[in-house]
């Protein structure tokens, strides 16, 4: 476990000292939202409000796909990535270390275009705020769990920015599927929903698990 914090401590200290994955994910998020928002036709509210939640997620998603091709580009750059496979720790910790920085990281862009998104399209998040993070969360838990393992997997490729989305994408079906759901019932009725929030947890225990035991083969090839 020290590993992994001390993994977490590194990535957050690096990335407080340069934050340009943070603000590269940050600005292309905004893009993405003010994109959207001239997609959009207008409508009545109520329509807004209904396509809110899958609108805030593909930009959630865009932002993470971004920052997740940067997890790992530094240990690439500096040939530190076979540091990180003779750590002498279970390398389970150092993906705990690096998921949980890219969890951090992705929260605080996702915190900002949640303001932004609620700005640009009207919808007031205020009274659903605090479980609407836990959708987030559990949300973002399952995308940088198998994020973190893939991204660790395409960083030797040789286009590792379009091999981390066609990897990604397809496995985080579920994870939208529940967080675009419980988000969406939460702005409609105020109540979060019990099948989307079960499916969140089963879908990132398996992602953790999986990762967790992945992660010892991953950094041997």
């Amino acid at each position: 476990m020290s590993a992994a914090l001390a993994i977490l401590w590194k990535d957050l200290v690096t990335e407080w000292r340069s934050r340009d994955r943070a603000v590269a994910m940050g600005v292309f998020a905004f893009l993405v939202v003010i994109v959207l928002h001239f997609a959009v036709p207008a409508g009545p509210p109520d329509a807004v409000r209904r396509m809110a939640p899958g609108l805030l997620w593909v930009a959630y998603v865009f932002a993470a796909v971004l920052g997740l091709n940067r997890a790992f580009a530094l240990e690439l750059e500096n040939e530190a990535l076979s540091g990180l496979a003779l750590a002498p720790a279970d390398r389970g910790f150092v993906f705990l270390g690096k998921a949980a920085a890219n969890l951090v990281i992705l929260g605080a862009v996702q915190a900002a275009t949640a303001l932004f998104f609620a700005l640009a399209f009207g919808v007031d998040l205020r009274a659903v705020a605090a479980p609407l993070a836990l959708v987030v969360a559990l949300g973002s838990l399952g995308l940088c769990s198998i994020g973190t393992l893939f991204s660790a997997v395409s960083v030797r490729t040789r286009y590792r920015e379009v091999m981390l989305p066609l990897l990604l994408l397809p496995l985080l079906v579920p994870v939208l599927l529940g967080a675009v759901e419980a988000s969406t019932a939460l702005l409609e009725t105020g109540e979060l929903p019990r099948g989307p929030l079960q499916l969140l947890g089963v879908t990132d225990a398996v992602f953790l698990i999986v990762s967790f035991v992945g992660f010892e083969f991953v950094l041997d090839e």
